[in-house]
């Protein structure tokens, strides 16, 4: 629409000013060399602009001619790069497609076109990581190190290289150097902290994360996370010998995050231990809301060293109403009444946990119970812990695999912070349910014939059970049975399945029923021809 506009307004002025020399005429006249040439004024204007065009050509012509070689070399120069861009991009799609040969290929023609790119650096670098060649990955990444365009590029590649053999120096040099040139980058970041949380320098791990949080690389709520488990690691480093300074650390920490189970215990012990027994109560209280946990019922039911067995057992029935009677306070208070001798109340606490397939310590618990009321030789105690020693686990430390029973601000095995969380361990060796036609609280009894005697296979015992309650199981006892046509025979106990702290990658389940005694015991079970009051008695385990 301008361009039209323009194009009539420039019609209309030439044709005003063709107009203008037409109403005004006049001579030229040019003397050179003794010659006079004469003519009007449009015929002179229309020699000149003619002349113009003429010598205009005569330039392009000229300029063509003396431009051809570098017109010539810059066109090579552009096909050349042009073939190095597609070499590029198909070496890229070489590399996501996982298919080495391809890859290094193009990285080769990108490199021979269009030189020390840093995009050619990295398809090198990236073609040679997959395709196993370590050494030319680490070279290609090393000369974008001293490109400063790429520095930080290069670092990074290095950083992977260096963790890949397990050289964590290495690694955390690159990391350092990435962060001081670039503060912004994640990676460097988070690699940093990793190793300032790994070699336990809290102080240095805190600046760290302030400097990630101002930086806008961490969202507020995790910054407050991650500070407060820092806090609660100097404060439990430093509660023996600095009790002040823990817990000055250790309230900032409560602040910080009041859901925090370590945080809670440790300032529960602190407050009690200078005499602050309500402020350290709430404290308690509001992390065993959030998440009950044997560690806060233990700190809280021994806030006043003085209290007495039945003020501990009240003090674990305020614990039960504040988690809405959750499995953890249940146990607490059968703990609780089970020192107070009230075995009563103690079984009213734990008989909601034996409804559905009892947990290790739920079993244990009711062992403990029995053993206390009838002696470590009832039968009763010893069918509980039988029971418990192929019972489901209870809930653990766990992080990356490996599960503990107390608390750690890093993981073991990566250095990652804050990476213990509580939860249950995979129950893949449980046994199958056995059948219980009439278990109750006073101990389960079932009814199946003696099975075949297997050989012993040491496990592991759990480390989350409670001191107080027994942790190995019994020996083995001889199975009673009582048949008009059959002669009583011994058969020993099953083996425990195993519970352990650290956990593997993957279980395995077991190839073969036999191939453990739990299983080849059950497999074996079979009821007896039923008769008046004959029954044979095994005890589970």
């Amino acid at each position: 629409m301008w361009r039209a506009l323009a194009f009539l307004a420039l019609l209309a002025l030439a044709a005003f000013g063709a107009v203008w020399i037409a109403d005004r005429p006049g001579t030229v006249t040019v003397v050179w060399n003794g010659y006079q040439i004469g003519t009007s004024l449009a015929v002179a204007l229309v020699g000149v602009i003619a002349a113009a065009i003429v010598l205009g050509v005569l330039w392009a012509i000229v300029r063509g001619v003396i431009g051809l070689p570098e017109a010539l070399v810059r066109g090579s120069a552009e096909r050349r790069r042009a073939k190095g861009l597609s070499a590029l991009s198909r070496g890229m799609v070489a590399v996501g497609s996982g298919d080495p040969l391809a890859a290094r290929r193009f990285a080769g023609d990108a490199e021979r076109l269009l030189g020390t790119e840093p995009l050619t650096l990295l398809l090198k670098a990236q073609a040679a990581q997959i395709s196993g060649d370590r050494d030319a990955a680490e070279s290609a990444f090393q000369r974008m190190v001293d490109d400063p365009e790429t520095r930080v590029l290069g670092l990074r590649g290095l950083f992977v290289e260096a963790r890949r053999r397990e050289d964590e120096t290495a690694a955390r040099a690159y990391a350092t150097e990435a962060a001081r040139l670039a503060p912004s980058v994640t990676w460097a970041n988070e690699a940093v902290l990793e190793a300032q949380s790994a070699d336990g320098d809290w102080a240095a791990a805190l600046e760290t994360i302030e400097r990630r949080s101002s930086l806008g690389l961490i969202d507020k709520a995790a910054a407050r996370r991650q500070r407060a488990v820092l806090l609660t690691a100097i404060a439990g480093e430093r509660e023996a010998g600095e009790p002040e300074l823990a817990a000055e650390r250790i309230l900032q920490a409560v602040k910080l995050a009041p859901d925090l189970v370590p945080a809670a215990c440790i300032a529960g012990r602190l407050l009690a231990r200078r005499g602050d027994v309500k402020k350290a109560a709430r404290i308690v209280e509001a992390a065993w809301k959030a998440n009950p946990h044997p560690d806060l019922a233990k700190v809280y039911l021994g806030l006043r060293p003085g209290d007495s067995v039945r003020d501990r057992l009240a003090r674990a029935e305020v614990l039960a109403k504040l988690s809405v009677w959750d499995p953890e306070s249940r146990l607490a208070l059968g703990q609780a009444a089970l020192d107070a001798r009230d075995y009563k109340r103690a079984r009213e606490a734990v008989k909601p946990l034996l409804a559905d397939r009892p947990t290790a310590r739920a079993c244990l618990m009711m062992a403990a119970i029995e053993e206390a009321e009838h002696g470590a030789a009832s039968g009763q105690a010893r069918e509980w812990l039988a029971r418990a020693a192929r019972a489901p686990r209870d809930r653990v430390w766990i992080a990356d695999g490996i599960a503990s029973d107390t608390w750690a601000p890093v993981s073991p095995a990566t250095g990652r912070l804050d990476a213990f969380v509580w939860r249950e361990p995979p129950n893949t060796l449980a046994a199958a349910p056995a059948v219980e036609p009439e278990a109750d609280a006073a101990g389960p009894t079932l009814v199946s014939a003696a099975p075949k005697a297997a050989a012993p296979v040491s496990r592991p015992v759990p480390k989350s059970i409670p001191p107080s309650v027994p942790t190995s199981p019994p020996a083995s006892a001889p199975v009673a049975a009582s048949n008009s046509s059959a002669a009583s025979t011994a058969a020993g106990p099953a083996s425990a399945a195993p519970i352990p702290t650290v956990l593997p990658a993957k279980a395995s389940a077991p190839k073969a029923p036999g191939a453990d005694p739990v299983s080849a015991g059950m497999a074996a079970a079979a009821l007896p021809p039923s008769g008046a009051g004959d029954r044979a008695v095994r005890r589970i385990g």
